[in-house]
C-alpha cells in the first residue's frame, strides 16, 4: 500500500472507531464511502478474512483501528497473521462478520431478534467495542417475561456483566409472574443464588420467596447443602412473626435451624411501613423533589435524595407537558400524579390526567382521568386501595358554586377499578389547602375559598362518609403541608394575609393533637420561606427549596431544612441535603426506591 493511501485509511479508521453515523461529519463520511467503495470493488485491500466458505477483504489499518483484536494480530510483528494475505476465523457465522465489517466501513448496523446473538458473538470475538455496545443496548431494550432468563444467560456467556444485571433486575421485579412461568424451573442454581445475593428490589414478600425456593428445591431434587445455601440468603428479618409460626408447622430441619426463638420472633421481625414495598429487600427510604419551578423554568423532573448514598439524583420525569400544582400521593408505594395546569402561550390549562409511577419497575402508566379538571387541590391515600381529591380550582362548564355542590368537590380513586367516584362534599370548596390521612381518616385544613383564606379544619371518615368540622388551627393559612406522626399532625409552612393584604408567612410550626382535638405551637421555623416542599421522613419533617420573599425581590432557595421531633432540633448540611438547582413550588413525599439507582 502507498504512503499516501494508507495516510488517507488510517485517519478513516479513526473515524470509523469513534463516530456514529449520526455524529459524523460529512468529510468522514465521504472518506468511509470512498473506502467502503474500494473494498466492495475488491481495490488496494491487502487482507482477506476467510470464515467458512465465505471471504471478506478489508484494509488491515481499518480493521487494526475498529478492533482490539485485529490490531493486536496485524500489530506484532512476531504473529504470524501478520504477514498472512489470507486469515481463517473461527467461532462466528460469515453473517455476522460480514455484519461487522460493514459497519466498520458505514456505521451502519441492522440488528433484529434473528441476527443478535451471533453478531454479539462475533464481536465479542474480534472485540469491536461499538458493535458489543449497540448489540447490548438492543438487548436491554428487548427484555421481557419472555425473554429475561434467555437475554441473562446470554449476556453472562459473552462477559456482559451489565446486561445481565438488568436482565436480573427485571427478573426480581417481575418474580411472581416469573416464577409462574415455565423459565423458573430452568433457572440455573448459580443463577437463583446470584439473585439473592446480589439483593434486588423483588416484588414477592419475603415469605413468598421462601416458599418459591422450598419449591424449587422440591422440583430440582436439591440436596440440603444446596437448599442451605440458599436459605443462608433470605432476609429472615422481613418475615412477620405471625408468619413465622407457620413455616414452624413446615417441621423442615434447616427451616427450622434459621428460625428465631420463638419467645424472640416478635421482637427480632423487622415490620413493613404501612405505604412501603411488598418487600424491604434492596429499598430505601428516600426523599423525593417532584417538579416545581427552577431558574430554567417550569420542570417535571423528580429528584431523589439517597439517605445511604448522601447524594441526589435524577429518577424519573413526569410524562406529560410540564406542569404545576398537580396533586401527589403515595399508595403501596407508588406515585401517583393528578391533574394540574400548564401553560401554553401564556394561556393557563387545567387538566384531568393522572399518572402512576412504580420506583420498583421505574415504570410509568396511565390512570383514568379525574372526573372534574383540578388544580391546586390535596391528594392523599387511604388505606391500600384509594386516593381521595379534595377541592382545588375546577374547570367545567359550569363553575357556580351551586354546581359545584352538584357535583361534589370530593372524588375517590379506586385503584382496583381504575374509577373515579363522586363522594359526599365538603361544605367549604378550598384551593392552596393541606390533607393528611390518619389510619382511615382524612383531614383537611386551610386553604383558600371565596378570596378569604381559611383557618378551619375538617376530618372526613372512610367509614361512614361523614364530615366533621373540627378545631380551628391556631392562625388562617394556604399553601402549606399537612404531616402525620404517631398521634398528632403537624401544619408546616404556608402563608396568610395581614389587614392590609400583604402576604405573610407563618413562621412555626403547629401541632395538633388528635386525641384532644387541640393545636399547640410546636416550633418556630428558623428560615421561613413561600412555597417550600414538604414531607417527612420516619420521625424528621424537611422543607426543601422554597422562595425568600420581600416586597422587592425573590430569591429561590436550593436550602433543605429539617427538623427533628424526638430532638425538637433543627438541622441544615448544606453540602448533602440541598437540591442541585434552587427550587420552589415542587411537592415532596417520602418513598422506598430501589439503592443501587443511586
Amino acid at each position: 500500500m502507498s504512503t499516501a493511501l494508507a495516510t488517507a485509511t488510517a485517519a478513516a479508521a479513526v473515524a470509523a472507531a469513534s463516530s456514529s453515523s449520526a455524529a459524523a461529519s460529512s468529510g468522514e463520511k465521504n472518506l468511509l464511502n470512498g473506502l467502503n467503495k474500494l473494498r466492495s470493488q475488491g481495490k488496494l485491500t491487502d487482507v482477506k478474512l476467510i470464515v467458512e466458505d465465505h471471504c471478506y477483504q478489508a484494509h488491515r489499518v481499518v480493521l487494526a483501528a475498529s478492533s482490539d483484536y485485529f490490531c493486536a494480530m496485524f500489530a506484532d510483528s512476531d504473529m504470524i497473521e501478520s504477514r498472512q494475505k489470507e486469515i481463517k476465523l473461527y467461532g462466528m457465522t460469515p453473517r455476522a462478520m460480514g455484519r461487522i465489517i460493514l459497519f466498520i466501513y458505514t456505521s451502519m448496523l441492522d440488528l433484529n431478534e434473528d441476527n443478535v446473538e451471533e453478531t454479539l458473538a462475533a464481536a465479542t470475538h474480534v472485540q469491536v467495542k461499538e458493535v458489543i455496545e449497540r448489540c447490548t443496548m438492543y438487548l436491554e431494550e428487548k427484555i421481557g417475561m419472555v425473554n429475561c432468563l434467555a437475554i441473562a444467560s446470554l449476556a453472562e456467556i459473552y462477559g456482559q456483566q451489565a446486561l445481565a444485571e438488568r436482565a436480573y433486575r427485571y427478573i426480581c421485579a417481575h418474580f411472581k409472574e416469573f416464577a409462574a412461568s415455565a423459565d423458573f424451573k430452568d433457572l440455573k442454581l448459580e443463577q437463583l443464588h446470584y439473585i439473592l445475593f446480589s439483593n434486588y428490589p423483588i416484588d414477592v414478600s419475603e415469605l413468598e420467596l421462601l416458599q418459591l425456593i422450598c419449591r424449587y428445591a422440591l422440583e430440582q431434587q436439591l440436596d440440603d447443602n444446596a437448599l442451605h445455601e440458599l436459605l443462608h440468603l433470605i432476609k429472615w428479618q422481613y418475615i412477620h412473626y405471625e408468619e413465622l409460626k407457620t413455616l414452624r408447622q413446615m417441621h423442615h430441619s434447616l427451616v427450622e435451624e434459621f428460625l428465631p426463638p420463638q419467645d424472640d420472633a416478635e421482637s427480632s421481625v423487622e415490620l413493613l411501613p404501612e405505604q412501603g414495598p411488598t418487600n424491604m429487600r434492596g429499598m430505601e427510604l428516600s426523599l423525593l423533589k417532584i417538579g416545581g419551578f427552577e431558574c430554567k423554568g417550569l420542570t417535571n423532573e423528580i429528584m431523589c435524595f439517597s439517605p445511604t448514598k448522601m447524594k441526589w439524583y435524577e429518577l424519573t420525569s413526569i410524562p406529560h407537558i410540564d406542569q404545576c400544582n398537580f396533586g401527589t400521593a403515595v399508595l403501596n408505594n407508588e406515585l401517583f400524579v393528578v391533574g394540574g395546569a400548564y401553560d401554553v402561550c401564556l394561556k393557563e390549562y387545567i387538566h384531568p390526567f393522572g399518572f402512576r409511577y412504580c420506583p420498583l419497575r421505574d415504570s410509568w402508566v396511565t390512570i383514568a382521568p379525574i372526573q372534574l379538571d383540578r388544580c391546586r387541590f390535596s391528594l392523599n391515600a387511604v388505606g391500600k386501595q384509594h386516593l381521595y381529591a379534595v377541592g382545588g380550582i375546577v374547570e367545567h362548564d359550569d363553575n357556580s358554586e351551586e354546581a359545584l355542590r352538584r357535583m361534589s368537590n370530593v372524588e375517590r380513586y379506586d385503584i382496583v377499578s381504575n374509577t373515579w367516584t363522586y363522594m359526599p362534599s365538603l361544605q367549604e370548596n378550598r384551593s392552596q389547602h393541606a390533607g393528611v390521612v390518619v389510619g382511615d381518616k382524612l383531614y383537611i385544613s386551610g386553604g383558600i375559598h371565596l378570596a378569604n383564606i381559611l383557618a378551619s379544619m375538617w376530618c372526613f371518615d372512610t367509614s361512614s362518609e361523614q364530615w366533621l368540622e373540627l378545631a380551628p388551627m391556631p392562625t388562617p393559612c394556604c399553601d402549606h403541608v399537612l404531616v402525620a406522626i404517631d398521634n398528632h399532625i403537624y401544619a408546616c409552612g404556608g402563608w396568610h394575609e395581614t389587614l392590609r393584604e400583604s402576604r405573610v408567612l407563618v413562621e412555626h410550626i403547629y401541632a395538633y393533637d388528635i386525641q384532644n382535638n387541640s393545636w399547640r405551637v410546636e416550633t418556630k421555623i428558623p428560615a421561613p420561606k413561600f412555597y417550600s416542599g414538604v414531607t417527612s421522613m420516619r420521625r424528621t419533617i424537611f422543607f426543601v427549596g422554597g422562595l425568600d420573599s420581600t416586597e422587592s425581590i425573590d430569591r429561590a432557595s436550593s436550602e433543605t431544612m429539617a427538623y427533628d421531633l424526638d430532638t425538637s432540633n433543627w438541622w441544615h448540611r448544606k453540602d448533602s441535603w440541598d437540591t442541585p438547582n434552587d427550587v420552589w413550588e415542587s411537592t415532596c413525599a417520602a418513598i422506598y426506591v430501589p439503592s443501587f439507582n443511586a
